[in-house]
């Protein structure tokens, strides 16, 4: 029997690079690997169920997945920690899951103060006490690497998934990109899949239409960002009613752009904010006014129940929408929340969308002939002049 069978909480399809990662690191004499169970209700039921009432969404849905990991032989958990509350929720989960009788090792892989390499490097040693420091190290800058190819497909998917000429895909070249990343081997193999993705990518070909469909941007809170099913597939559900999305929010942003770009954010929104208001907080606000700014019909706010930043920055935003005459929509979620009442706010937001833009489409068509016909009677007053003349 080997003496580690190591899970990790779920976060969308950042468990593909992960657990390709692992897999390159671990004693497998030893170790093995158990990959997160898909989301179904079932997660955010025993989530919600071992969990304080109160606590966010992100707390519930990673009790979820533990607990689910732990039914299914895991004995080592590894948990990301970091960010607001966040980052105390390895102790906590750990003591929970340890009064519900569980035997199992956690492990955090941030520190409190961030990310030090030396610590994660003997952390990761536990699973193979072979590890050099550079595999180690080689292997670490690979799934960044991974993550980052990752992000851009899904980006480009996400920019262009509502004008697909043919319908489904982008899904089946998404699908065998996933499956092909986990089984990653080594940085040639990355950029080859990188490169063949793409070049299927840019192959797509469009619908003719693309600048009347609607432009929605999403700001908020990272985890309901990033994780589908949190949300209900908020972004499948509005790429499906036609409407192009638009979301900033990726592991690459927040490991390597939000940090150094906080400053420029603040300043970006200084008739708004003069701090950073913690978390995703900061970034709603500026990301929001950058989208108005970009021509977005409308702006969705996400976030989980509680989420203090994304609550700070709510009345921020409802005098931003005010003041640039931009529909908002705020959706908070729980596990409570009712998939049929979030699809029926966001079909009722795409027809307020829709009816707003056939308003100012008629209205620029009443100017445009407004001009015409004053352009056309000017020209005809100066021909009749000049006619009198001669």
């Amino acid at each position: 029997m080997k003496k580690y069978v190591v899970s990790f909480p779920r976060l969308g399809n950042y468990v593909y690079p992960i657990y390709a990662m692992l897999d390159r690191i671990i004693d497998k004499d030893n170790v093995s690997l158990l990959m997160p169970k898909e989301m179904t209700n079932n997660t955010i039921e025993i989530g919600a169920n071992v969990s304080p009432d109160f606590v966010c969404l992100p707390f519930k849905y990673n009790m979820g997945n533990l607990v689910e990991a732990l039914d299914s032989g895991a004995n080592f958990l590894l948990q990301a920690g970091g960010g607001c509350r966040y980052g105390y929720y390895a102790e906590v989960q750990e003591q929970i899951l340890k009064d519900l009788g569980y035997d199992f090792k956690l492990v955090s892989l941030l520190e409190p103060e961030g990310l030090d390499v030396m610590k994660l490097y003997k952390k990761f040693k536990m699973l193979n006490k072979k590890l050099s420091f550079s595999k180690f190290a080689k292997e670490i800058l690979l799934a960044i690497d991974s993550i980052r190819v990752l992000d851009n497909v899904e980006t480009y998917i996400r920019d262009n998934y509502a004008f697909e000429a043919k319908k489904g895909t982008f899904d089946i070249i998404h699908k065998e990109f996933l499956d092909k990343i986990i089984d990653i081997k080594n940085f040639k193999e990355l950029y080859i899949l990188k490169r063949k993705t793409f070049k299927k990518l840019k192959a797509v070909q469009f619908i003719d239409n693309v600048n009347d469909k609607i432009k929605v941007g999403i700001v908020g809170e990272l985890y309901t960002s990033m994780e589908p099913y949190s949300t209900f597939f908020l972004e499948k559900e509005l790429a499906s009613l036609g409407v192009s999305v638009k979301r900033y929010t990726t592991v690459t942003y927040l490991l390597f752009i939000k940090k150094r770009k906080i400053k420029k954010h603040i300043k970006y929104a200084k008739d708004y904010i003069n701090y950073a208001l913690g978390a995703d907080g900061t970034e709603s606000v500026a990301h929001t006014l950058e989208l108005i700014n970009k021509g977005y019909d409308g702006i969705i706010h996400i976030k989980p129940f509680g989420c203090t930043p994304e609550i700070n920055a709510m009345p921020i935003l409802q005098k931003i929408a005010e003041e640039k005459n931009i529909p908002l929509i705020y959706l908070t979620f729980d596990s409570q929340t009712s998939m049929t009442g979030i699809k029926t706010r966001i079909e009722a937001f795409y027809d307020m969308l829709v009816m707003k833009k056939e308003n100012e489409r008629k209205i620029e068509d009443n100017v445009k002939s407004n001009e015409e016909n004053y352009t056309y009677k000017k020209e005809e007053m100066l021909y009749e002049q000049v006619l009198h003349r001669s």
